[in-house]
């Protein structure tokens, strides 16, 4: 219903086209430079600048802490394409140096250990993504595995003398080779769940780690041989679930060991890590049967942490910090007293010591754990959201953003947390338009809780006009309304044509505490509709709010919020926009992939006797007091929710002649991506609102 999701890439086309077809080198490049600038001349935010910001890539810091590797992929939504560029950095700042321009994307940009190379996935001359080193500045570029099919993420050992990488492999037939005489049977065959995952079907192979020696990459051994199983996680996961100890003896990696119908119902993954002299493998998290994820050795080599979920089946528990001790053989949560869940642990020099990240109060902050003290100290504050983390000496470098400011790259002292801003790749972007202010606004609930909500005004607000208003109804449902810069639902965007948008962060929405963020869960048309309603009726108490001219948009849970509202809203909404919603708790029981979500949040399925309660909550069953005007969006390759909720909803409406309208997007998923798709979601998302709150 979530996640989140990953990235990185690009290089010298003159030393890659030895290795490319003739059609790769005839490929467009996308680059700052080369595209075509929109227009500018409302000052404002449109869908083609949205689409002109450059997007910036997490960081990796070189081995001598001196130099920072990052990529900014720059899209053309004329050629519905785009490119990431690699750059290299001081990490003191100062102009980036582009390294790399080819007509396609080099993923997983990581150092190499000794600092004289560095190393991405990009496919040669086959198609098949392999590894690829050059030097710090592009130049001298060689590929260095030769696999039969994509490695997927890859990671060297300290030490230099061994690499990991993912691969699929292949364990089930192929219906070619089932039934060799009919190589034209198009067809999947399943015998278990899990036959399809997020946006694709299973395809009979299973995501396996390789360690083999560096530099020949011969012999690799496969660490999960001849099981289903899979590592890293599917859909999103990547190199952070996987980790080398200091001395590169032993990898620690996540995996969660079932498949099929199990792996469906469940979130038991685990902490394993391997001894590359002795061949074990040994689980140091079997006592928890929630997720564990996410592992980090100490630079001693004593300690391991990892993030770990301790509610089995719940997705979106609180993620707390385990440590092993490898001296003691003792494991602890040092986090019993944090009521937040942690993201991105990082450990200083002197291991004593880890920062991370944490959703508090609507804003992702960094703080400090203290070993010694199992003391946690908030380091940072501000209405602003820090999204990643590398430790470097005297110094935290970060990605930030806010509403108004995509993602760039800033550094923190250490002695006095200054933030200093060492990336600017959109300012001359930012220099010519005007931004809408956002501030934040605390409403009571109606059973007294503070809620804080987020308003976005328009870019030149004036508060002797009237505006239409727009309820924002956020996803997850376990995910927080913060300063995220988005590229799809930008309240930015939203503002720049003259609206004013509601954001409020409603109950089960993380920063607030585990019991704010867990009660929503089989509660979906309980409290935080209420708190929603809440938002949007203290909001038109203001003179500035047309409450005429209110509407409500939202996407997954948020597109479900709109379906309920919509048949509860008693008439304060003149339009409505849901985009992959749920609308039929029981089709969409039996249709989605990941079982554990539904059983957790829904309380099961819906044959069970009795029935649990939050069917109640389906809004198929208040589609009879549907009014409202509406718009329907989904993707084809949603199977999360799959676009059969969609087309319910769209056909109800439609049958009782409520004016409504349905955008799908055939070759798109749970989210929007392609360059002039997104543009035409924007295009038809305001097209609808003007229609219905601008007459």
């Amino acid at each position: 219903m979530k996640k989140s999701i990953l990235f990185v890439s690009v290089l010298s086309i003159l030393l890659i086209t030895s290795c490319t077809s003739m059609k790769e080198k005839k490929e467009q490049i996308i680059s700052r430079e080369n595209r075509e600038v929109p227009d500018f001349s409302k000052g404002i935010l449109t869908e083609e600048i949205l689409w002109y910001f450059g997007r910036v890539t997490t960081p990796k810091l070189s081995p001598d802490g001196q130099q920072l590797l990052f990529g900014v992929k720059y899209f053309d939504y004329h050629a519905n394409k785009g490119n990431l560029e690699l750059y290299t950095m001081p990490i003191t700042g100062g102009e980036p140096i582009k390294i790399t321009t080819t007509a396609q994307d080099e993923i997983e940009a990581i150092w190499r250990p000794d600092g004289k190379k560095i190393a991405y996935l990009f496919p040669d001359k086959e198609g098949v993504l392999q590894i690829w080193e050059s030097n710090p500045d592009g130049k001298e570029l060689k590929q260095i595995s030769h696999e039969k099919s994509d490695i997927t993420a890859f990671s060297y050992s300290p030490t230099q003398s061994h690499i990991v990488y993912s691969q699929n492999v292949r364990l089930d037939p192929t219906i070619a080779e089932r039934y060799p005489d009919l190589p034209e049977a198009n067809a999947k065959i399943y015998d278990d769940l899990m036959y399809r995952h997020w946006n694709s079907w299973a395809d009979g192979t299973y995501s396996h780690l390789f360690v083999a020696p560096y530099p020949s990459l011969e012999n690799p051994v496969d660490l999960l041989k001849g099981e289903k199983f899979q590592a890293p996680l599917p859909p999103f996961g990547g190199m952070e679930q996987v980790a080398w100890s200091p001395d590169g003896e032993k990898l620690a990696y996540c995996c969660k060991q079932s498949f099929g119908k199990t792996f469906a119902e469940s979130t038991n993954s685990d902490i394993f890590i391997y001894d590359l002299k002795t061949g074990n493998t040994t689980n140091i998290s079997s006592f928890n049967l929630g997720y564990d994820l996410d592992p980090v050795f100490s630079p001693n080599g004593n300690y391991i942490a990892w993030l770990s979920m301790e509610k089995p089946g719940f997705e979106s528990d609180k993620k707390r910090i385990i440590i092993h001790d490898f001296n003691s053989e003792t494991t602890v949560d040092y986090s019993t007293t944090f009521d937040y869940s942690a993201e991105n642990l990082v450990w200083n020099d002197k291991s004593n010591t880890l920062y991370f990240l944490s959703t508090i109060a609507a804003t992702n902050q960094i703080f400090e754990l203290n070993l010694d003290l199992k003391r946690i100290t908030l380091l940072t504050q501000g209405d602003h959201d820090y999204n990643s983390l590398l430790f470097a000496k005297d110094r935290l470098i970060t990605t930030k953003t806010t509403h108004a400011f995509p993602t760039e790259i800033f550094s923190i002292s250490l002695q006095d947390n200054k933030e200093t801003q060492l990336t600017f790749t959109n300012q001359p972007i930012l220099d010519k338009i005007t931004m809408g202010k956002t501030e934040k606004k605390i409403v009571k609930t109606t059973d007294g809780k503070d809620m804080l909500v987020w308003v976005i005004y328009p870019p030149h607000f004036d508060s002797t006009k009237k505006y239409p208003t727009l309820l924002y109804c956020q996803g997850g449902p376990q995910q927080a309304v913060s300063h995220f810069f988005s590229y799809r639902w930008n309240f930015q965007m939203m503002a720049a044509h003259d609206y004013i948008i509601v954001a409020p962060n409603r109950r089960g929405l993380p920063g607030f505490g585990t019991e704010w963020n867990a009660q929503i869960s089989g509660d979906y048309g309980g409290q935080n509709m209420k708190d929603y309603l809440s938002a949007i009726d203290a909001m038109t108490n203001e003179p500035y709010v047309d409450k005429e001219r209110l509407g409500a948009v939202g996407a997954s849970y948020g597109g479900y919020s709109i379906y309920w509202l919509a048949g509860n809203h008693q008439k304060r909404f003149k339009a409505f926009i849901a985009h992959c919603g749920m609308f039929n708790f029981e089709s969409w029981y039996g249709t989605t992939e990941e079982l554990f979500f539904a059983n957790h949040d829904i309380e099961g399925n819906y044959w069970q006797t009795p029935k649990p309660k939050s069917y109640q909550f389906s809004p198929h069953l208040f589609v009879g007091n549907w009014d409202t005007p509406i718009l329907v969006i989904h993707g084809s390759n949603d199977f999360r929710i799959p676009y059969t909720e969609g087309m319910q909803a769209f056909n109800a409406a439609q049958m009782q002649g409520i004016p409504s309208r349905f955008l799908f997007f055939p070759e798109e998923d749970h989210f929007v991506t392609k360059p002039q798709n997104a543009i035409l979601w924007q295009r038809e998302f305001f097209r609808f609102l003007d229609e219905w709150l601008k007459k």
